[in-house]
C-alpha cells in the first residue's frame, strides 16, 4: 500500500505551489512530495519550505517513500524522532513528574554536552529521555530503585518504545546498551555514553543539592574528578556553581 500522503490520487489543488527562491526571489514550482528543487533563474537548489517530515521521523519506510534526503532534512528527521521519544517518555511516566523533570533536564544537559563533544545527538538525547525508564518496573519487581535494577529492566522497555517509533536497529541497540549500564562506565566508552553519563550526573547532583546542600569547594572537587568529558565538567559548573 502506498502512503496516502505521497499518493497523487489523494492530492488536492494545493499539492502544487510556488515558493520564492531565497537567493534571487524568483518563483519556483514545487510538488508537495519534492524534497528540493533548483531555481531556473539562478541555479540555487533549496529545500521544499512546505514539506512536512513528521511521519518520516518514525516511519521505517521513509527512505523508500521519500528517497535520499538531503543532510539538512536528515538532521530534521533526527530532531523529530527525539521529540517523539520525549513524548513517549512522558506518556510512560504519566503523573510521575519527578521522573519526567529529571529526564527532561538530563536531555537538556546531554544536548549541550553532545554538541560540544561531537556525538550522535539522536542517540544521546533518546538515551537521556529513556535512561531511567526501568525505574517503575524496578519498584514493582524488586521494591527498589537501585541502579542495577534500572539497568536490568530499562533496555527492554526502551526497545519497545523505539521500535514503536520506527528507529533503526543500530540506534536501538546503542541506546539500549547505554541504558543497560548508564551508572557503570566501562574502561572504554563512546562519546555518546559519556555525554549521557555526565548529563545524568549533573542532574543527580542537582537533585541531591536540594535535599542536602553541598559546600562549594567540595562541589568543585566532585566536578573536577567525576566527569568523563571536558564539556560535562564545564556544563556542571554552569548548572551547579550558581
Amino acid at each position: 500500500m502506498k502512503c496516502p500522503g505521497q499518493d497523487t490520487q489523494y492530492w488536492t489543488d494545493n499539492a502544487i505551489y510556488d515558493a520564492k527562491c531565497p537567493e534571487c526571489g524568483d518563483a519556483v514550482e514545487f510538488f508537495k512530495d519534492d524534497t528540493t528543487r533548483k531555481c531556473s533563474g539562478c541555479g540555487h537548489r533549496f529545500i521544499n519550505p512546505r514539506m512536512d517530515f513528521g511521519c518520516a521521523s518514525y516511519c521505517q519506510h521513509a527512505e523508500q517513500c521519500l528517497g535520499n534526503l538531503p543532510p539538512e532534512l536528515l538532521a530534521e528527521r533526527g530532531d523529530l524522532l527525539k521529540d517523539r521519544v520525549a513524548i513517549e517518555m512522558k506518556r510512560y511516566f504519566k503523573s510521575d513528574f519527578k521522573r519526567i523533570s529529571h529526564a527532561t533536564r538530563v536531555a537538556r544537559y546531554a544536548d549541550r554536552i553532545g554538541k560540544e563533544e561531537g556525538g550522535n545527538l539522536s542517540v544521546i538525547i533518546s538515551a537521556a529521555y529513556l535512561h531511567d525508564i526501568g525505574i517503575h518496573e524496578a519498584e514493582k519487581q524488586y521494591n527498589s530503585t537501585a541502579a542495577k535494577y534500572q539497568e536490568e529492566l530499562g533496555p527492554g522497555i526502551a526497545k519497545e518504545i523505539l521500535k514503536k517509533l520506527g528507529a533503526i536497529d543500530e540506534m536501538i541497540d546503542e541506546v539500549c546498551d547505554i541504558i543497560g549500564h548508564h551508572h557503570h562506565p566501562r574502561d572504554e566508552e563512546t562519546v555518546n555514553f559519556k555525554a549521557l553519563y555526565d548529563a545524568d550526573l549533573i542532574a543527580n547532583i542537582e537533585d541531591n543539592k536540594k535535599d542536602s546542600p553541598i559546600d562549594e569547594k567540595k562541589l568543585e572537587k566532585i566536578i573536577k574528578k567525576s566527569f568523563l568529558t571536558e564539556s560535562g565538567g564545564i556544563e556542571a559548573k554552569k548548572v551547579l556553581l550558581v
